[in-house]
């Protein structure tokens, strides 16, 4: 989007930013004073974060492992999905790890668990809990500290890479052990470790491996945030030691895009008082910096995105003859049916991001004039050349004049309307603009006919700018839809290609119609 927010620079928050309920949350975890498991030398912990679902924990995500550490600070960061109208529970467990053999789950490698809410940390910040080892045991004077961090909506990555040259050797008898970590300086000004290289063996002059981090965490998204990146000499014992440091921004950074390279001269404060000549203990290189931006569906708004939205009515026989009260079609004159009712309600909320506000309405399983032959995909004003009506309201006024002419017949095929706008976002996909998305809104009273061809053109359409909306209307059974859904697993299609990405939300209208 060409207006889209640039980097630094939020959009402005309007009320319809409200939408996105769902964000994504990073949490960071240390501990302090954590039991001693090992007779030789400290314990080598490891965190396993675990999420409640369906009343049972299940793991989701653990840290790396820490050597010989009580006072652990762990890289890892855990991104867990924020449902603000959800209790999310989460439980914390802290293990000393054994080597090749992985966590081991037995009592005397726990080093305690805590228990909290994603909304706790999220309302809170920061978390410091006292570690429970079991049967509500206190675990001596061991604490866990969670610090959260909601992920804002500019959350692009930032791909770093990083070598030295020439820096202190700290080891007797062989080479330094360098690794490089890099700390964001706060406003309170505490720091938040961000990234922890891996260590290179007996080298002073190390290349890093190359690593992404999200500008969300690297330096908040603001460019002028002061980091610190520390370079230490490892040792196995936990005792590592210092080489130097030196401090940059991201926006200093950004300088070694392209060809040049930026470096930093790594000094050790220490060394500097004391020794009269005293240059340097080194030199960090950043090689290569490249950034990677990821948009919301927000931005593509803001950025002036349209919203084309079409409605597709299910005018099959199961819905009983639109004369007899009992149908799902009657026309009352005192208030509108379920059809009626869901076309209202989704589509007032689509025609807000719609600036033409005309909304194409299809219809299907129909015998229509002047052949009375099937149709899968007719307009429902009967003009073939332009199905668009004017707003909402032209809508419902196209469907109620078009009952009387039609004759309601099967089978209930759904993937001919599915394939016809699909066609029309490809073609806005060949475009490469961005400046149109479509949503497609089927309302129905059931079981699809044509499922695998629905399958099909479900996996197809996952590659293009468009979602499905399914509305079920009546009591019927709605499993199929339940499956198109795909919340309860990936849609594949007959030949088992699984969709790109979830673009088909199911909704029953009997689990909503009574809800203001």
């Amino acid at each position: 989007p060409q207006h889209a927010a640039t980097m630094g620079e939020a959009p402005e928050p309007s009320s319809q930013a409200s939408l996105a309920v769902l964000s994504k949350v990073e949490l960071r975890v240390s501990c302090r004073h954590l039991l001693d498991r090992d007779t030789l030398n400290k314990s080598d912990p490891c965190v396993l974060l675990l999420m409640q679902s369906q009343g049972q924990w299940v793991e989701v995500d653990r840290s790396e492992v820490i050597k010989s550490n009580l006072n652990p600070v762990f890289a890892k960061i855990f991104t867990v999905d924020y449902y603000f109208e959800e209790v999310q529970k989460l439980r914390f467990e802290v293990y000393d790890s054994h080597g090749q053999a992985g966590v081991g789950t037995h009592d005397d490698d726990f080093l305690g668990g805590m228990e909290c809410t994603v909304g706790q940390i999220v309302a809170q910040k920061r978390v410091t809990k006292p570690l429970f080892l079991k049967y509500g045991k206190f675990a001596g004077k061991s604490s866990i500290t969670v610090i959260s961090e909601e992920i804002s909506g500019n959350n692009g990555y930032v791909e770093l890479a990083f070598r030295a040259k020439k820096l202190d050797d700290k080891d007797l008898f062989s080479k330094s052990d360098p690794f490089l970590e890099i700390y964001r300086v706060d406003d309170d000004s505490s720091e938040q470790l961000v990234y922890r290289t891996e260590v290179v063996k007996n080298n002073l002059s190390p290349i890093w491996e190359p690593f992404k981090v999200s500008l969300n965490s690297l330096c908040s998204c603001e460019e002028k945030r002061k980091l610190r990146c520390v370079v230490w000499d490892y040792d196995s014992r936990g005792k590592h030691d210092f080489i130097g440091e030196f401090f940059t921004t991201f926006e200093e950074m950004q300088k070694a895009m392209g060809e040049n390279k930026v470096q930093w001269e790594c000094m050790n404060p220490k060394y500097k008082i004391k020794k009269r000549n005293y240059k340097n203990s080194g030199v960090v290189v950043l090689l290569d910096l490249k950034i990677h931006r990821v948009y919301s569906f927000l931005d593509y708004i803001m950025g002036g995105c349209q919203i084309h939205f079409t409605v597709a009515i299910d005018f099959t026989a199961s819905n009983g003859d639109p004369r007899n009260s009992c149908s799902l079609h009657y026309i009352n004159p005192y208030q509108p049916n379920e059809y009626l009712k869901a076309l209202v309600a989704v589509g007032e909320i689509c025609q807000d991001y719609d600036s033409d506000k005309k909304f194409s309405a299809l219809g299907f399983g129909a015998r229509i004039p002047p052949k009375y032959e099937v149709s899968h995909d007719f307009a429902i004003n009967f003009n073939p050349d332009n199905d668009e009506c004017e707003g909402i309201q032209g809508v419902v006024e196209s469907y109620q004049s078009c009952l009387p002419k039609i004759q309601l017949y099967g089978p209930t095929n759904v993937a001919p309307i599915i394939t016809k706008v699909a066609r029309v976002a490809a073609d806005e996909e060949r475009t490469k603009e961005a400046s149109q998305y479509f949503i497609l809104l089927i309302l129905t009273d059931g079981v699809v006919t044509d499922m695998a061809d629905t399958r099909e053109a479900i996996v197809r359409a996952s590659y293009l700018p468009m979602s499905i909306i399914i509305v079920g209307v009546g009591n019927a059974d709605f499993t199929d839809m339940q499956i198109l859904d795909g919340d309860d697993g990936v849609l594949r299609s007959p030949r088992g290609e699984p969709v790109l990405r979830d673009i088909v939300q199911f909704v029953p209208f009997r689990d909503f119609k009574n809800v203001s």
